[in-house]
């Protein structure tokens, strides 16, 4: 088994396990502690802490070397150089809400490179999943099929997803952006989770997707999904997706949205 596969199947026995926990142990009046990170908006339930412990114990128990990036603070460094990057909970505001588009994602970097990726969405009972230069793939009760993004479609008849930070002031801004962009697409989408975002578009769901503010955790498992379902994710002018702005959409699609997103400029409050 090569090395991709290997940590893959790893990332995915230990997202279903986590996804498995969250479901089974959510309060049935919602999350029972509610803490704030950078504003009011900004949540961390209990369970994300704990979903991120489980997801670190099994993977070290497993790779006891490897490095380790986690949303809720679980960092620390490693030798092997391999490191996983953790999002608990991908959409904690529809967990809290008991909304079902929330998700476990875990990835597998060597060198600084995504080499795996498992997305796991316990509400949906779909997995879905990517190995550098093997493809993505989704996995259902009913099946597996292999993932490919639209292509061909006019930015006027594309389904555009994006997702807004917690500040107000950027907000305000992102609110700004949208007003001219929805003009121009068939419609907007906001789900609230950016890795269920980047896997609907992976599955052909959207056809492009733009947010600022989306940190490494969000997308490193995401990305690769899109990347391996035939996409493109990246910043504006080449540059590498993160904070400042993720695009994803097909080739042909990501062209024309970034030419309107440009002069919008998206990536400043």
């Amino acid at each position: 088994m090569s090395l991709p596969a290997e940590l893959l199947e790893l990332a995915v026995a230990t997202a279903r396990e986590a996804g498995r926990m969250l479901v089974d142990k959510r309060p049935a009046d919602g999350p029972d502690v509610v803490q704030t990170k950078s504003s009011p908006t900004d949540v961390v339930t209990q369970m994300d802490r704990a979903a991120e412990q489980l997801i670190i114990d099994r993977i070290r128990a497993a790779r006891p070397d490897d490095a380790f990036l986690g949303e809720e603070g679980g960092t620390r460094a490693g030798g092997s150089g391999v490191r996983w990057v953790i999002d608990p909970i991908d959409g904690t505001v529809n967990y809290l809400y008991d909304l079902p588009d929330w998700a476990v994602s875990i990835a597998a970097e060597v060198d600084g490179r995504a080499v795996a990726g498992a997305v796991e969405m316990p509400r949906r009972g779909e997995t879905f999943t990517a190995a550098r230069g093997a493809g993505a793939l989704l996995h259902t009760a009913s099946g597996t099929r292999e993932l490919h993004v639209n292509t061909g479609v006019p930015l006027d008849r594309a389904l555009v997803a994006t997702g807004f930070g917690y500040a107000a002031a950027r907000r305000a801004r992102q609110a700004e952006v949208l007003t001219g962009v929805l003009p121009h697409v068939r419609d907007i989408r906001r789900g609230g989770s950016c890795c269920v975002d980047l896997c609907s578009l992976a599955a052909g769901r959207l056809d492009a997707y733009y947010e600022r503010g989306v940190q490494a955790w969000d997308i490193a498992a995401g990305a690769l999904i899109v990347e391996e379902a035939g996409g493109r994710v990246e910043g504006l002018q080449g540059a590498a997706p993160g904070p400042d702005l993720t695009i994803a959409a097909a080739p042909d699609i990501f062209e024309s949205l970034h030419t309107l997103l440009s002069p919008l400029n998206p990536h400043q409050d």
